[in-house]
């Protein structure tokens, strides 16, 4: 079995195998016709189950061929110019390279006896995006797996710097369609159910400032702790980008530390069009940014970025078989001491070959083209009577749902939609996520491959009417 280790005996046989692989992947992107195959799970299921893992096949090939028939065939592509669901892009060459790179060497981003070299590509990527958010000389950040952990690490550090003498006084602003891993957060870290106070936002789906500096005056007069005020760059389900300039004078009016999570408006970090639309995150205590949604990075690859340094402390452990404090003084470089992980995957490899291969203004093209997508595509929604389009774009999110000509019951319009998007699910020929709006179920485009052309939208959309108008005439007929 010593022949499946990866080391200087076996290098060529690593070269084969990995060769191999990545010409079947290659092959499957170069005739893949449609996003998703429709398989079901009761379809999938016996296929997987059928495999006896205690049963292996001793082949590269023919492993390659099973998997085809469990994963490959049926993945869902999301390098498809009609995937246009969820907050997952195409991802470029030299990142795919980094992957391969960072997988084999497997580096971990704790300590610099094991990273070394990686350590420094990640402080200097750290660097650069804090650069660019324009946190400071003292800012500073790491790596994590994604928003969700960024934003967790951020309250972390919001909780601990409140100094409060209780828990259950400490409360967090966020507006009412923030992500959800702001409220997992405030449990995790043992916070109170009423721990979130939910900000009504404007009819551009953007918090109220107006809302939220009554919020923040209520939670003075009551005596309790404003912990942290979470301002979103980019909601999940519109795109919104919450006011951040008038955000930041509220938060340094009342002394609260100022989150913004950014993980999907952070390619506008890089944007060579659009980058004032995110002006005043630069005044945050904290970012939340994530490669993999708008720098066309493969998962995972986010950060969480922090004005001062020094804030990091709150998240660091010294252990004598890993980071001993004497490691600080010698001025020996530690990721773990900023990090809530301990081993972690060399990911920001993956950025450092896009920028040195691409450049920032690479990536700033591609996410400014898939903002322009937005724009074209809610033009074609705004003019089409068939559909209801919630807001005007400000990233590549379009939210709407078709408005039948003759049907007013509100019900009925909720199951036509939701209809459109499971046949067209089933279908193969395009994928599209769903939410909800006022209690109302919507259908959702999240833009964010530069393939993607207004056609495209244009026969989706025809696509969903046609589902609809379907769903609506067999229930009339089922109803005669």
């Amino acid at each position: 079995m010593r022949s499946h280790l990866l080391n200087d005996t076996t290098a060529e046989q690593y070269r084969r195998s990995v060769t191999e692989g990545v010409e079947r992947v290659a092959a499957k992107l170069a005739t893949t016709d449609r996003p998703f195959t429709g398989v079901t799970v009761d379809a999938l299921s016996p296929r997987i189950d059928g495999i006896d893992l205690d049963e292996p096949l001793h082949d590269t090939a023919a492993v390659l061929d099973e998997l085809e028939d469990v994963y490959l065939r049926d993945a869902v592509y999301f390098h498809h110019p009609r995937y246009l669901a969820h907050l997952n892009c195409p991802v470029v060459i030299p990142a795919v390279l980094g992957e391969a790179v960072l997988s084999a060497v497997n580096s971990s981003l704790d300590t610099w006896d094991q990273s070394a070299g990686g350590t420094l590509i990640e402080r200097k990527l750290i660097d650069w995006t804090c650069a660019r958010i324009g946190l400071g000389p003292a800012a500073d950040g790491v790596f994590t797996s994604g928003g969700t952990q960024s934003n967790l690490q951020a309250l972390l550090l919001a909780r601990e710097e409140a100094k409060a003498e209780s828990l259950a006084d400490l409360r967090i602003f966020a507006s009412e369609v923030s992500h959800f891993s702001v409220r997992k957060s405030a449990k995790l870290l043992g916070l109170g159910p009423d721990a979130v106070v939910s900000v009504p936002v404007d009819r551009d789906k953007r918090m109220q400032t107006v809302a939220l500096a009554r919020e923040l005056e209520r939670c003075a007069q009551d005596g309790l702790v404003p912990m942290a005020v979470v301002a979103t760059g980019g909601t999940t389900d519109f795109g919104s980008i919450d006011p951040l300039p008038e955000i930041a004078g509220l938060c340094e009016q009342y002394g609260v530390w100022m989150h913004v999570d950014a993980a999907y408006g952070c390619g506008l970090l890089a944007s060579l069009k659009y980058r004032d639309r995110i002006t005043g995150i630069e005044r945050a205590d904290s970012v939340t940014v994530d490669y993999h949604k708008s720098f066309f990075q493969p998962v995972s690859s986010s950060a969480v970025l922090v004005r001062d340094a020094a804030t990091l402390r709150h998240a660091t452990y010294h252990a004598e078989y890993l980071n001993p404090r004497r490691m600080v003084q010698e001025r020996i470089p530690n990721q773990v001491d900023k990090s809530l992980q301990t081993t972690r995957r060399f990911d920001a490899l993956k950025l450092w070959m896009t920028l040195r291969v691409m450049g920032a203004d690479g990536i700033g093209e591609l996410f400014d083209e898939v903002c322009d997508l937005a724009a074209e595509g809610w033009k074609l929604l705004a003019a089409d009577p068939r559909f209801d389009v919630v807001v005007q774009p400000s990233l590549s999110t379009l939210v709407f749902r078709y408005i039948p000509a003759d049907v007013t019951d509100p019900a009925g319009i909720n199951r036509a939609n939701l209809y459109a998007r499971k046949a067209l699910f089933a279908s193969g020929d395009a994928v599209v996520a769903g939410t909800k709006v006022a209690g109302r179920h919507y259908l959702k485009f999240t833009l964010l491959n530069p393939e993607t052309t207004p056609a495209d939208i244009a026969a989706v959309l025809d696509l969903i009417a046609g589902h609809a108008e379907q769903y609506l005439g067999d229930s009339l007929d089922r109803a005669s």
